[in-house]
C-alpha cells in the first residue's frame, strides 16, 4: 500500500506508541513489573466510590442515557455548566460553559491545539510550538501535522540536598521569535514531577501576552482535581491561557475525557473540530463527574484521598530507591507532583535506550528518557542519562524493579 504524506507521518512507530504498547503488555503479562506507563493507581477507596457511583447512576437511568445518546460537539452541557460554576466559585475566574470544551482524551486536545495555533499559515509561514522547559511530555512529540513543528529549550539545573535536583526555565536564553504560534508547559510536569514556580508561570504568561500568543498549561495532574501535587502552586487562568485538564488521573483513564478551558473563540474552534473528526466527545466520564460535582465529592476526594495516597507512595518509593542506588549513582528530580520519578544517571556508560532494553529483558518496564525532549535541537548528553519510572505499583513490586535496575546500572559500570 502507498500512504499519503499524512499517513506516512502518523503511521510510523513513535515513543508514545512504545509507551502505550508497553503499558498494555505490562498490565496483562504475569510477572511483569510495570514501572513504565502512565496508568493511575487503583486506589481502593476510589475504586469503591466509582463502583457505587456507577450503580447509583445505572439505577437512576442516567448511565444508560449517557451510553445511548450523543452529546453536542462541545460536550455534555450540564457537565460544562457545573464545572464552570465550580471553577468560578473556587478561583474567582470569569468562566462560563462557553469557555469549556471536552475532547476524547487530552491527547486529542493537544493534537487539535498544536495544529490550530502552529503549522502552515495562510501567508505560507510555518509557526511552531515552543516548550520553554524540557524535558516534557512524550505524547507531544508527534502530534504536529507539519514536520519540525516543535522547539524547546534546555533548563537550568538546581542541585539540591539528598541527591535531588530541580529544573527551571532558563529565561536568560529563552528566545521567542515571530515564528512561534503557541507556548506550552505541563504543571506538574510529566515526566519529571517538576512544578513550575508561580514566578515562572507569571513570567511566561507575561511573555505570551506580549508576543500575542496563547500559553497552554497542561494541568492533567494539578489542582483542583486530581490534585496530585505536593508543592505550593497557584492555579492561573485568563483569556490568553488555555488550561487543559483530564479525568484520567482522577482514576478514569478509560473514559477518555479531556477538558479544555479557554476563550470563547478557541472553544468554538475546538467544538467544530470535534464535530468534524469525532462527531462528539464521549459522555460516560462527564456523567460520572457531573454527579461527583453535585455531591460535593470531586474536590474533596482529590484532596483527601488521591493526593495523600500518591504523596505516601512517592515517599515510600524514594526510600526504596536510596536503599539500592546512592546519590553518586542516581540523582532524582524533586518530586513535586504527577505520578512519576525522573532518575538521572550522570555517569551512565550506556544509553538510556540500551538500559531500557536490558530492563525489559528482565521483566521491568520503564521509559527511556531521550523520548522526553521534543523539539530540542542541541546535542545534550543529559538526554541519554535519564529514565522515567511510575511509582504507582505496590511497594514490593517497586522494590523488585529497583533491585534489578540497580543490578543493571552496576553491570553497565563494570562493562564501561
Amino acid at each position: 500500500m502507498t500512504f499519503s504524506a499524512f499517513g506516512d507521518k502518523f503511521a510510523h512507530f513513535s515513543g508514545i506508541t512504545q509507551l502505550m504498547g508497553d503499558l498494555n503488555d505490562g498490565l496483562r503479562t504475569p510477572g511483569a513489573i510495570m514501572l513504565g506507563g502512565g496508568n493511575p493507581a487503583k486506589i481502593p477507596a476510589m475504586q469503591d466510590y466509582f463502583s457505587r457511583l456507577c450503580a447509583d447512576l445505572l439505577a437512576e437511568g442516567k448511565l444508560t442515557d449517557a451510553l445511548c445518546n450523543y452529546d453536542g460537539p462541545q460536550g455534555k452541557n450540564t457537565f460544562l455548566t457545573a464545572l464552570a460554576d465550580m471553577l468560578s466559585k473556587e478561583f474567582g475566574w470569569p468562566i462560563e460553559a462557553k469557555n469549556i470544551a471536552l475532547t476524547n482524551g487530552s491527547q486529542s486536545a493537544f493534537f487539535y491545539l498544536f495544529n490550530l495555533f502552529a503549522g502552515r499559515q495562510a501567508d505560507g509561514q510555518c509557526k511552531k510550538v515552543l516548550f520553554p522547559l524540557t524535558p516534557e511530555y512524550i505524547g507531544y512529540a508527534d502530534v504536529g501535522i507539519e514536520d519540525d513543528l516543535l522547539v524547546s529549550y534546555k533548563p537550568t539545573i538546581e542541585l539540591l540536598p539528598d541527591g535531588m535536583f530541580k529544573y527551571h526555565v532558563d529565561f536568560d536564553h529563552l528566545h521567542i521569535g515571530d515564528d512561534i504560534g503557541v507556548m506550552c508547559v505541563s504543571r506538574p510536569t510529566n515526566p519529571t514531577g517538576n512544578v513550575l514556580t508561580d514566578e515562572e508561570i507569571m513570567r511566561l504568561d507575561a511573555i505570551a501576552h506580549q508576543k500575542g500568543i496563547p500559553l497552554i498549561i497542561d494541568n492533567a495532574y494539578g489542582v483542583p482535581f486530581p490534585s496530585i501535587i505536593f508543592s505550593e502552586a497557584t492555579p492561573i487562568w485568563n483569556l490568553n491561557t488555555i488550561l487543559c485538564m483530564s479525568l484520567s488521573k482522577l482514576g478514569l483513564p478509560g473514559s477518555r475525557c479531556g477538558i479544555v478551558i479557554a476563550n470563547e473563540e478557541t472553544i468554538q474552534a475546538l467544538s467544530n473540530m470535534n464535530g468534524i473528526i469525532s462527531l462528539s466527545p464521549g459522555g460516560i466520564g462527564p456523567e460520572l463527574v457531573l454527579e461527583m460535582i453535585k455531591r460535593g465529592d470531586l474536590l474533596k476526594l482529590s484532596k483527601q484521598v488521591i493526593q495523600p495516597f500518591y504523596q505516601h507512595r512517592v515517599e515510600q518509593t524514594l526510600e526504596i530507591i536510596r536503599r539500592y542506588l546512592p546519590a553518586e549513582r542516581c540523582l532524582i528530580h524533586k518530586p513535586e507532583g504527577a505520578i512519576f520519578l525522573w532518575l538521572w544517571f550522570q555517569d551512565l556508560p550506556i544509553s538510556c535506550q540500551t538500559l531500557y532494553q536490558r530492563l525489559k529483558a528482565r521483566g521491568v518496564l520503564m521509559v527511556p528518557g531521550h523520548y522526553f525532549f521534543p523539539g530540542l535541537e542541541q546535542e545534550w548528553p543529559h538526554t541519554q542519562q535519564c529514565m522515567r519510572m511510575n511509582y504507582v505499583p505496590e511497594p514490593e513490586l517497586i522494590e523488585r524493579g529497583i533491585a534489578i535496575l540497580a543490578e543493571e546500572i552496576e553491570r553497565a559500570h563494570r562493562e564501561g
